[in-house]
């Protein structure tokens, strides 16, 4: 008999699942990691001249791009929920008597690592255009626990909007808006040089302390008040995501 406790070997066997699923699809993959490659290519190379940021386009761009390289792959997230619940798996699942956490945990796992994978090739690709960021062992540290956190609260985030749509269509167009807010955000331009009413939402929608908090780390002059807000807005979609996704999960499968 296995010593291992039943839900940690459900979970294990979701997340084979899963990334079995996202391996076997190449649109999954172009959208959560070539995807945002190309979009660098073309922010960077394309309209990078024409924005002045006082640094050197790829330093400014790349934090921006990491969220966006997190913000592209949930659609495919979302997709993969519903469909597990409109189609019947869940049902399947439940007679052969595999723990329901597992389920909604497999999902968020294999986006936080679909996640990390995407923004290891922008930082790659940055790094071959000219990035040359001035962050010490401790700043990278911290970068990428800021990574690791949106991408795990993002994952929590999509499967609730995943669980809560009624179709697969309508569960990967629910996603739309955490793909476009990081091009509303500082992402690409200081928020100070937008005009009135957009500079106000740019500086006070989530994406924008995240992406200040990764570009000061980055930078090696981390702010600790842009890091503090990040960290509440990350734990705040991650709360949010996972209560949402318990309580309709319950209620639906």
């Amino acid at each position: 008999m296995s010593t291992v406790p039943t839900p940690l070997a459900d979970s294990s066997i979701m997340l084979r699942r899963n990334l079995k699923h996202t391996v076997r699809n190449p649109v999954t993959v172009f959208q959560a990691v070539l995807f945002p490659i190309v979009i660098m290519l073309m922010f960077v190379k394309v309209f990078g001249g024409a924005f002045s940021v006082g640094d050197d386009y790829i330093d400014y761009a790349t934090p921006g791009l990491l969220v966006m390289a997190i913000s592209y792959g949930l659609g495919a997230t979302a997709t993969a929920v519903n469909s597990d619940m409109t189609k019947g798996v869940i049902n399947r699942f439940k007679v052969m008597d595999v723990s329901r956490g597992s389920v909604l945990t497999g999902h968020v796992i294999v986006t936080t690592l679909r996640c990390l994978v995407a923004c290891a090739a922008i930082i790659g690709v940055a790094f071959a255009m000219g990035f040359d960021p001035a962050a010490s062992a401790l700043d990278w540290l911290g970068a990428i626990g800021v990574i690791v956190l949106l991408s795990f609260a993002a994952g929590w985030l999509t499967v609730a909007l995943g669980l809560a749509a009624k179709t697969a269509e309508s569960a990967g167009m629910a996603t739309v808006p955490l793909i476009m807010l990081p091009f509303l955000s500082s992402a690409f331009v200081p928020a100070d040089t937008m005009g009135a009413g957009m500079r106000q939402f740019a500086e006070y929608q989530p994406f924008t302390p995240i992406i200040e908090t990764l570009r000061g780390l980055l930078a090696g002059n981390p702010s600790s008040g842009d890091a503090i807000v990040a960290v509440a807005w990350c734990a705040g979609f991650a709360l949010l995501g996972y209560v949402w996704a318990v309580s309709t999960f319950k209620k639906r499968a």
